[in-house]
């Protein structure tokens, strides 16, 4: 009897087959060696049951039939890759021993344990965990072979997320579709990513720009000249700015305070999935899906790089001695000068901004290995470009700056002018031939606060405290306050990896790491998932909600389930899921949760009003603000199941009452909350409710759609006067609306 390897892929078993048994017979679908037979599945082999294949009337979706909750799960084979799980059924009856050689990680335990089960594969089971594809590291692998059973807990984690999904999506996929009569997808951590990029939406459009004014002092002492930013409360008055301007332009001054820190600006850290994939999108463009398809060539297909579906950035004592050999491998490449410069004493056990074992899970950062980097493709010689610069980087010391923070007086005017003098390039002369990034805001500072900007010079600065100085010019700038920006997918891949906490402390991130919405591995595919639904688009580098993503999270809050779009919540469910892995928490009952909460999600939208049909259509506003027409290569089309309609465009009137801000309406009637109710597009909402308050009154209501005086008398009276309305079922009916709940904004009837 010969032991059987799995391998996730064919490129990953041809692999283990070159290393382990070289002179192994092809077989097209196996590789026979001596000792060892090596096979593949093709990515998921075997899947979840569709509902059908429980009762034959969930054929046909009917909210009368939800929830749908199996027990036991049953498991279906993919029709087009069964040939290859009926080889790996036979090639196990000539086998004593199999060898999980999937991708180390959840999904791959997952795709593994799946064809077990399915098979009743009873043979004892070994794992394969490494974290590159070189001949080297898979033999090492296979002599350090662990034990199957020690990844029991990972495979109770993958088995609750598997299944979750399918209770979430399934059951409330089903009751919005079926309730609303439009194809809704509703899951376990879309939603949660769709609410994030809705409710930056609506924050935009709810800003209100309000205009500023700022004086810049230009300043000579001697042979120096520097600029300064007036300090004081924030100026809205144009006249008063220019009047200050006047006060002091061509007056003498002097130095008030005057200091000079010497700080460092240590490499940045090693990349995890989702950092290499922001940076990616940041630098090239590259879609989360694509720098991901590009990462796991470059591991299977070309061996340069390790495990790319990682969420650490920290390595382990074991891989110092592998990157010194990586540093040694690139002498000679494209990467020579840069090696020759290299430090190697700066990579080492000790230096915890490099490695730290604690930070390790399955699998340390993204490295290069040492195999020679040749026949890439331009894409992926960007990203392998990208990997290469930043282990690189920690082998040269810090870049080192002079801070001069210089307060000057003129005519009791305070400006202040903070220079970074450049003494020591450090890391970044990696990175010198590339163009400079534009200056990230410090740490805590509003991009607001213009009068704190950072000059950064390579040329001595100095200022003689004692020596006068003249103002010799002073300059109004004015400038406009900014809303947040609309996501891009790097940014929402931050958002994601947070639970959409903006968390600017990098301790506190990386804590956050087990909590976010998804995982490495999954989130690409969560972004294109959007796409495919059209609930967003792309604008160029932009995310765009179209009409059917923005209703989409309005009916799910309106329904009452609030839970299901909170990215907190959702990322709670990913800390369980990792607990799980870790044997800490119970997949029992993980899974009871689940499935009370997939019976909540039915109960409360089969209470709710069916939304018009037209609440789904309707163009995708642009979000390039500032350009006339559509710019930045987006474009845009109808959210709705249909084609699109023929672009109408906005009479002028429109388009101006649409960049006038929100219509108020007026105070949030919630008890405490001191908010404003605004009009949005599918309702009255309040100011507030990034703050929590839910208070919103849908526009379309028991049959009619309410006007702005109807709001009004519902927000300041309680309850309108009598209208013609309808009943859930259509009948109709009169009588007058009625508050019933100051929280939430729910509306009654009273005859």
């Amino acid at each position: 009897m010969k032991t059987l390897i799995i391998a996730e892929k064919p490129d990953m078993g041809r692999n283990i087959a070159a290393a382990i048994e070289p002179k192994a017979k092809n077989y097209r679908s196996y590789l026979e060696g001596e000792q060892y037979i090596i096979t593949w599945a093709i990515g998921h082999l075997i899947g979840l049951a569709e509902p059908d294949a429980y009762d034959v009337k969930y054929k046909k979706w009917d909210i009368n039939d939800l929830p749908i909750i199996p027990d036991p799960f049953k498991l279906v084979p993919n029709a087009r890759t069964i040939d290859q799980l009926k080889v790996i059924g036979e090639l196990a009856k000539r086998s004593d021993l199999l060898v999980n050689s999937c991708d180390a990680g959840r999904e791959g335990q997952h795709i593994f344990s799946l064809i077990q089960r399915h098979l009743k594969l009873e043979h004892p089971v070994k794992r394969l965990w490494i974290s590159d594809l070189t001949p080297e590291t898979i033999r090492k692998g296979f002599q350090e072979l662990k034990d199957g059973a020690e990844y029991e807990n990972l495979t109770k984690a993958a088995k609750a997320r598997s299944e979750a999904d399918w209770l979430i999506g399934m059951n409330g996929s089903r009751a919005f579709t079926t309730k609303h009569n439009v194809l809704l997808s509703v899951g376990r951590v879309q939603t949660p990513v769709l609410a994030l990029i809705y409710d930056r939406q609506k924050t935009i459009e709810a800003f209100s720009s309000l205009k500023f004014f700022e004086v810049e002092g230009h300043f000579t002492q001697n042979e120096m000249t520097y600029k300064g930013m007036w300090q004081g409360d924030r100026l809205t008055d144009g006249e008063k700015a220019e009047a200050l301007a006047a006060k002091v332009k061509g007056k003498p001054g002097r130095i008030d305070s005057y200091e000079v820190k010497e700080t460092k600006e240590y490499p940045n850290k090693l990349y995890d999935l989702t950092l290499l994939q922001r940076e990616a999108n940041g630098k090239y463009a590259f879609s989360a899906k694509k720098t991901l398809d590009i990462a796991q060539a470059l591991y299977e297909k070309h061996k340069v790089i390790s495990y790319p579906r990682t969420n650490s950035n920290y390595v382990t004592e074991q891989n110092i001695p592998e990157m010194h050999k990586t540093l040694s491998a690139l002498q000679g490449t494209a990467y020579d000068e840069w090696v020759k410069g290299a430090n190697r004493n700066l990579v080492h056990k000790g230096n915890k901004f490099i490695c730290n074992p604690s930070k390790v899970e399955d699998h340390h950062a993204i490295l290069p290995t040492y195999r020679k980097a040749t026949g890439l493709s331009a894409d992926e010689g960007k990203l392998y470009d990208l990997i290469v610069r930043r282990f690189l980087s920690q082998f040269y010391p810090a870049a080192e700056y002079k801070v001069h923070t210089v307060m000057t007086d003129v005519e009791d005017e305070k400006f202040k002018t903070t220079v970074k003098e450049l003494l020591s390039l450090g890391w970044k002369v990696i990175y010198a031939d590339q163009k400079k990034d534009k200056t990230k805001s410090s740490k805590g500072k509003n991009k607001d606060d213009e009068e704190d900007e950072e000059i950064e010079v390579n040329e001595p600065f100095a200022i003689a405290p004692v020596d006068e100085v003249i103002c010799s010019d002073a300059i109004v700038k004015e400038k406009d306050t900014q809303p947040p920006k609309h996501y891009t997918e790097g940014t929402l891949l931050r958002a994601m990896e947070s639970a959409g906490k903006q968390i600017e402390d990098e301790e506190l991130r990386d804590a956050m790491k087990d909590s976010g919405l998804g995982t490495p591995a999954t989130r690409a595919a969560t972004i294109e998932r959007l796409k495919n639904v059209g609930y967003i688009e792309m604008q160029g580098k932009k995310i765009a909600i179209t009409q059917k993503g923005r209703t989409a999270i309005e009916l799910i809050r309106g329904a009452g389930i609030e839970l299901l779009t909170s990215p907190e919540m959702t990322g709670q469910w990913e800390r369980r899921l990792n607990e799980i892995s870790r044997g800490t928490a119970s997949d029992g009952q993980f899974m009871e949760n689940v499935k009370r909460f997939a019976c909540m999600i039915v109960d409360k939208v089969r209470v709710q009003s069916r939304a018009s049909k037209t609440s789904f259509e309707g163009e995708t506003p642009s979000v390039n603000t500032g350009a006339k027409g559509r710019s930045g290569g987006g474009t845009s089309r109808k959210s709705s199941d249909k084609p699109a309609a023929p672009r109408k465009r906005k009479p002028a009137n429109e388009e101006e009452s649409a960049n006038s801000g929100p219509k108020i309406i007026g105070n949030c009637p919630r008890p405490g909350c001191g908010g404003m109710i605004f009009m949005g597009k599918k309702g009255y909402g309040c100011s507030h409710y990034k703050e929590g308050c839910k208070f919103v009154i849908w526009k379309e209501n028991h049959g009619r759609t309410l006007t702005d005086t109807q709001v009004k008398a519902l927000i300041e009276k309680g309850r309108t006067g009598k209208l013609k309305l309808a009943s859930e079922d259509g009948t109709p009916l009169e009588g007058k609306l009625v508050l019933n709940n100051m929280d939430t904004g729910q509306l009654t009837v009273e005859s």
